[in-house]
């Protein structure tokens, strides 16, 4: 019969070894909603195509201000699934066919981004959001993703209520139609004064 000693299981031990992170000191940051995103709903055709300019647009933005050393921070609904984390909604992701695979690819978080996984619409509720940018001491988001009449609207909202400074880049953003996302830029630069100025200068 095995000894008691013998059935206990012995704690599984990591090769690497966890260590705490410091928080980056980045006045500005560069918030992306869900931008991993497999765009799984009904309606979802209407919203590719300019989902797809928009994730282009985002990655150019990413790009040039990472060089300049702001902070990005992923905000990435879990899609109701409760056991993932990011990387899995992530791996899911990369793997699908067409634009909604190409978004992930190309909008794939990099080794020094944060990442946190949100239940609701709004990257601050029910997440530690408000702590990290505390911690980090911002004072201006620029927000970008899916969609514009939504997630990033009650988003940059909530910002707003918060004190931060805002940024929309209206071509960093998407919806199921012009209209929507005409609306709710309207009403994010109206009342709530957030800037929504385009990032990049179309060619003419």
């Amino acid at each position: 019969m095995a000894s008691h000693d013998a059935a206990v299981k012995k704690p599984v031990t990591s090769s690497r070894r966890l260590k705490q992170t410091a928080f980056p000191h980045s006045p500005e940051v560069l918030l992306l909603v869900d931008v991993i995103n497999p765009l799984d709903f009904p309606t979802a055709q209407d919203i590719l195509p300019s989902a797809m300019e928009a994730a282009k647009a985002i990655a150019k933005l990413k790009a040039r201000h990472t060089r300049r050393g702001m902070s990005c921070i992923y905000a990435n609904d879990n899609y109701g699934t409760w056991h993932s984390e990011f990387r899995d909604i992530l791996a899911e992701c990369c793997k699908l066919e067409g634009p909604r695979g190409e978004m992930a690819l190309l909008l794939s978080p990099g080794p020094e981004d944060l990442v946190i996984l949100k239940p609701q619409h709004s990257a601050f509720h029910s997440t530690p959001l408000q702590h990290l940018l505390t911690k980090m001491k911002a004072k201006k988001l620029i927000i970008v993703g899916l969609a514009a009449d939504m997630c990033v609207m009650l988003t940059a909202t909530d910002a707003r209520m918060l004190g931060y400074d805002v940024w929309v880049p209206k071509d960093c953003t998407a919806a199921e139609s012009v209209l929507r996302k005409d609306n709710a830029l309207q009403q994010l630069e109206g009342v709530f004064k957030c800037s929504v100025r385009a990032a990049h200068r179309k060619r003419s």
